[in-house]
């Protein structure tokens, strides 16, 4: 199973976005997204690419949900134990 996380896009030059999520940064091509995407947008990566955009609201719910999981006890047994 797959989890794709929301990626705010720090920077673009040609088809290659530098996307941060919670300090962890890295490059991903925009070959496959049919619209531009700018600096503070955020973008659903999958294997390297950048495969959707999602509105700032969608993103930055979706990065809360992730987090208060992660931080809930029952996550932390069953995968952090």
């Amino acid at each position: 199973m797959c989890l794709a996380v929301p990626s705010r896009v720090i920077s673009v030059s040609d088809m290659v976005a530098t996307v941060d999520v919670h300090g962890a940064r890295m490059d991903v091509s925009l070959l496959l997204l049919p619209e531009e995407v700018e600096v503070g947008e955020y973008v659903i990566v999958h294997a390297g690419f950048a495969i959707q955009k999602i509105d700032r609201e969608a993103g930055d719910e979706a990065l809360r949900l992730i987090r208060e999981l992660v931080e809930s006890e029952e996550f932390r047994k069953e995968y952090m134990e």
